[in-house]
């Protein structure tokens, strides 16, 4: 056989594959260190190394850095020099400022919203709105809280305003849902994602003000039920 016959592939693709290969591992990373300090369990004020995360998690410290340092840009973590990450602390008080701004921003958007959704994107949020409620039927709650922010932030999109769609979703980052598998377990949460259908429906049939009350409804069962039943 000659070199023209057969070549093997360029050194060029490797790079490509590898550099996928590590955002992949950095997200998955990432998606499971802000699910357990979401939900209380990584306790919050513990102070946490990325070789000991790492360990746990059957990775190198490499990727655990890099993720603690993106839940850093989000106010989940803070660095602590020369030992690691420390979980920050939120006060019933702050989860009650959150929760307000959420009410302030969200549910009024519905009224930009209605008469902005292409019919192709009904189906997209009805697609997220089921793989919501079967992870909270599944108690898989990195998925459940990974699926709640799209479908919110793709509904949101439609109001034209990406910085508001940006402050929503840092908003819905930073808020620490203690009780979530408690009620993954009664069945209330799969009850509460539920709600994602009750209203895509309702913005079917172009009622943004029942769409407007909903949203404030699902908003106060975030703070009400899921941050401090487990506190």
């Amino acid at each position: 056989m000659t070199p023209t016959e057969a070549r093997p592939e360029t050194p060029a693709s490797f790079p490509l594959i590898e550099e996928k290969r590590a955002l992949n591992l950095r997200e998955t990373v990432l998606g499971k260190l802000r699910t357990a300090i979401v939900t209380g369990e990584i306790a919050e004020g513990s102070l946490v190394s990325a070789p000991t995360l790492g360990q746990a998690l059957g990775v190198s410290a490499t990727p655990v850095r890099e993720a603690m340092m993106d839940l850093a840009r989000e106010g989940l973590v803070e660095t602590v020099k020369n030992k690691g990450f420390r979980i920050t602390a939120m006060s019933e008080k702050e989860l009650d400022d959150l929760a307000q701004i959420r009410l302030l921003i969200e549910p009024p958007t519905m009224h930009m919203v209605v008469g902005n959704i292409p019919h192709a994107a009904f189906s997209a949020l009805l697609h997220l709105a089921d793989v919501c409620t079967n992870a909270a039927e599944r108690k898989d709650l990195e998925e459940y809280l990974r699926s709640d922010r799209e479908f919110h932030a793709l509904l949101l999109s439609f109001s034209g305003n990406d910085q508001l769609v940006e402050l929503a979703t840092s908003l819905r980052l930073r808020t620490r849902m203690y009780g979530l598998l408690a009620l993954a377990r009664e069945g209330r949460l799969a009850d509460s994602s539920r709600e994602h259908h009750q209203l895509v429906h309702l913005l079917q049939r172009g009622d943004a003000a029942a769409a407007e009350r909903l949203l404030a409804q699902h908003i106060s069962h975030a703070r009400d039920l899921w941050a401090s039943s487990e506190r």
